[in-house]
């Protein structure tokens, strides 16, 4: 019976710990503000990324590694209350597994903090990013701590463009573009660089914001072929914004094409929807003429209620024969909608331009 108890205790202990250190690892919005994260946990040590930013951001890549590093020993170690039978507690004891598993945590460890000892030495200059600012340094008497501290100054002026999450910030300055990761960051002056959409991802659903989104994935490559090129991903809608802070234009290498406004993006969304609703058979007889929004394309769309609402629902009956493109009904849609609460966008109901009888996504079905 203790047996059955114990071994539930355990398989609780290991569930519970990989789902906190994948938090910790990837930290939701409630671990970020419950404080639970490597910035909140070393903030005396790591001091102010507005005075320092490079020293910052140097502590903050090495004490995360540090953290994360520690994880797989500090499994062990509640393993040696959460299963008190396997004897973990007295390695000799531990059977062969455990044992295995101890001296690999803890030479992940050693390793981890023989790397930050390194680094930290000479106050950081053996560290593998400061030898990429070395090479902004000019010479004859430039150093890296030149570069940082031009770096420092301009991300303390509040015209810099910040974006993206912790684990991915980009940050535009006058002279400097730079993406920071879990770890370490990158960073380029903008006199040496080329920018090109190398990608682009659509996402239906931002969940955030309830909305669908574009994102990019830009390539920026330095002319210095000692720095490395790295990728930072951008939403479509920031992508004019990252423009105008920008000395050079951005090249559209994969010919992206680019939804720089919300409306953009919804017709996007819109269009994919209606495609899977049920086709409206035109009757034989009937003649369609252009659509009478673009007078351009044939019209193709006809409103039909498919919706599961009951008869007195929102949806109404609409009797007008197909007098609209999609393109142009998409654009009616998004310009009956509130714009300060683009979430509830796909889920509203405007009026039939024509009769204004009330409609939905689900309503709005193509010809055949």
């Amino acid at each position: 019976m203790g047996g059955s108890m114990e071994a539930p205790a355990a398989a609780t202990f290991t569930l519970a710990y990989l789902v906190m250190a994948f938090c910790f690892i990837f930290p939701p919005c409630e671990f970020h503000l419950a404080g639970l994260t490597v910035q909140n946990l070393l903030g005396n040590w790591l001091g102010s990324e507005d005075v320092a930013f490079v020293h910052y951001h140097l502590r903050r890549g090495t004490g995360t590694l540090l953290a994360h590093a520690a994880l797989p020993l500090g499994y062990y170690f509640g393993m040696c209350f959460a299963a008190p039978e396997k004897q973990l507690s007295t390695i000799s004891e531990a059977s062969e597994l455990w044992k295995t598993f101890f001296v690999g945590a803890l030479l992940l460890l050693i390793l981890a903090v023989t790397f930050a000892f390194l680094w930290s030495r000479d106050g950081w200059s053996r560290h593998p990013l400061v030898q990429n600012l070395s090479c902004y340094a000019l010479a004859p008497h430039g150093t890296w701590q030149t570069v940082a501290s031009s770096i420092d100054t301009e991300f303390r002026r509040i015209d810099k463009f910040a974006t993206g999450p912790p684990g991915g910030r980009l940050i535009v300055t006058d002279s400097w573009v730079i993406k920071v990761t879990t770890y370490s960051f990158h960073v380029a002056p903008q006199r040496d660089i080329q920018m090109s959409v190398i990608a682009s991802r659509q996402q239906e659903i931002l969940p955030e914001a309830g909305m669908p989104a574009q994102f990019l994935t830009i390539r920026v490559a330095s002319v210095n072929p000692h720095v490395k090129p790295f990728d930072i991903r951008l939403n479509s809608s920031e992508y004019r914004e990252l423009q105008d802070k920008l000395r050079a234009p951005i090249r559209n290498a994969a010919n992206v094409v680019i939804h720089q406004t919300l409306s953009d993006l919804f017709l996007e969304t819109f269009i994919s929807l209606v495609e899977k609703n049920p086709p409206y058979l035109v009757p034989s007889d009937q003649e369609l003429d252009l659509c009478i929004g673009c007078m351009q394309s044939p019209a193709n769309v006809k409103l039909l209620k498919n919706c599961d609402e009951p008869d007195e629902g929102i949806c109404q009956l609409c009797f007008c024969y197909p007098m609209w493109c999609l393109l142009c009904m998409g654009k009616w849609f998004a310009s009956q909608q509130d714009q300060q609460h683009p979430e509830t966008w796909l889920s509203s109901h405007v009026p039939c331009p024509t009769c204004r009888a009330k409609f939905c996504i689900l309503d709005v079905c193509f010809l055949e």
